[in-house]
């Protein structure tokens, strides 16, 4: 059953992608924000493809002692620095819906701290 606040955040979601679009050289980067982990990856919109991808399931983030903003902080970082490695250093926030404080706000700082301008 799908809630009011699902409801809300899809016609969100909706109204943030039609403004912004991800490119080889600008990609998106895409938050999932569950219950228990966040997820996020650059999607070149262009093509219709994932470029990278990383979760709070690796083991280097589930090993860690950390509240769940804490472990977000660290998937954007991860995913900062992977994006570097491969030559991505400009991308666009998609916040997919979600409200930028929180978990979300402290994923695009690792990001940044990762190397990534937003």
């Amino acid at each position: 059953m799908i809630n009011l606040k699902s409801i809300r955040r899809i016609k969100v979601k909706q109204r943030v992608r039609k403004r912004i679009k991800g490119t080889a050289e600008m990609p998106r980067l895409s938050v999932f924000r569950s219950n228990s982990h966040i997820y996020c990856q650059l999607i070149d919109d262009d093509k219709g493809a994932t470029l990278l991808a990383t979760s709070s399931h690796l083991p280097e983030v589930e090993g860690m002692k950390v509240n769940k903003s804490g472990k977000a902080f660290e998937v954007g970082k991860i995913i900062g620095q992977n994006a570097v490695a491969n030559g991505i250093e400009k991308i666009v926030f998609d916040r997919n819906g979600y409200l930028y404080h929180g978990r979300v706000k402290n994923l695009a700082e690792g990001a940044r701290e990762g190397g990534l301008k937003f």
